[in-house]
């Protein structure tokens, strides 16, 4: 049986283990520091804990570091990451250099059972989830080769992040951590398809995290089709999260809309999609849809996207375009499938 990986737990969970070990507490701000700042890949290399500490980690944990298997460059600097995990399973990522920002998009499982009819990676199904060190190792990998620090980090790469809700917010938490990758709270995102429950539990969380939803759709009808994984949650019970997950933090969500030429981009789709933001404090991203080899879809054109973007600021809907990122090598929204680009 393999160890476990120390790299997978957040602050919380170091000092409870060290704590059962009869080890003080601070001995978590150590190991934080040695395995995200220092980069440590042993613990012998961590020489501020007694070497007979370090002699306990070493036969009780392993530390995780992913493998990179490819990494790619787009024409406009973004960068994507295919990454070999401990068991052979594989992720990408993607690190986005804008100005002094870097933003890191990044897996939480590997592959996707979603099955968004739109995006990439639920044709290459749904392998297991990731730990919370198998994400964070994610960030960490695209500051080491950007030679930077990471400003903005979005749980929107591979799969869904509430379906596998505990170990995503302890990656959150490590990205967080002043004393790991220092991330501020307001700058991490978890991209949603809309799962009800985890929207709730996000809520009460005590972090000011940011929440993104994707919503693709303010037709039912149209939605079910787009978003299978998410039927059994109406939108009326999507809308209903929203609006008590803003009054419970003050944060206003987005909602992403990938728009589809004669799908969601239609007269009808877009007064259902202003009469379901009506009233509700959020931000709506619209991200005309990247395009996806083999897929029957097409991007919606440049007039159908301002007419969308019009007829929602023109509600007083806070509306942006997203710049595309990285399409040239695959790495966009939707696109992400774990092999190398053109293999």
């Amino acid at each position: 049986m393999s160890l476990p990986d120390i790299a997978a737990y957040d602050r919380a969970g170091l000092e409870r283990l060290f704590s059962e070990m009869g080890e003080p507490r601070y001995r978590a701000r150590q190991v934080l520091r040695w395995l995200w700042v220092r980069g440590a890949s042993s613990f012998e290399e961590m020489t501020d804990l007694a070497a007979s500490l370090r002699q306990t980690l070493a036969e009780r944990f392993t530390i995780g570091r992913p493998e990179l298997v490819a990494r790619e460059v787009s024409s406009d600097g973004t960068r994507k990451y295919l990454w070999r995990l401990a068991d052979g399973a594989t992720v990408e990522s993607v690190g986005i250099p804008s100005g002094n920002r870097l933003t890191v998009c990044f897996s939480t499982q590997a592959g996707c059972a979603m099955g968004c009819a739109f995006c990439a990676t639920g044709a290459s199904g749904f392998t297991r989830n990731l730990s919370a060190g198998e994400m964070a190792a994610q960030v960490a990998g695209v500051a080491r080769d950007f030679s930077a620090r990471v400003s903005n980090a979005v749980a929107m790469g591979q799969g869904e992040p509430f379906a596998n809700y505990d170990a995503t917010l302890a990656a959150l938490r490590i990205l967080n951590d002043p004393d790991a990758l220092g991330i501020g709270a307001r700058h991490i995102t978890v991209s949603t398809c809309g799962i009800v429950p985890g929207i709730e539990r996000f809520a009460a969380e005590p972090e000011q995290f940011t929440l993104a939803v994707s919503l693709h759709s303010a037709v039912q009808t149209t939605r079910d089709r787009l978003m299978p994984g998410v039927r059994r949650y109406p939108l009326a019970a999507l809308k209903d999260a929203l609006l008590r997950y803003f009054a419970a933090t003050g944060r206003r969500p987005t909602l992403e809309v990938a728009l589809i030429s004669a799908v969601n981009d239609t007269d009808e789709e877009i007064d259902s999609l202003v009469a379901f933001c009506t009233g509700m404090p959020v931000h709506v991203n619209l991200i005309p849809m990247n395009p996806v080899e083999g897929s029957p879809f097409s991007r919606a054109s440049d007039e159908r996207v301002r007419k969308v973007l019009h007829a929602l600021s023109d509600a007083g809907i806070e509306t942006s375009v997203r710049a595309e990122r990285g399409a040239d090598i695959s790495a966009a929204c939707g696109q992400l499938r774990q092999r190398v680009s053109g293999a």
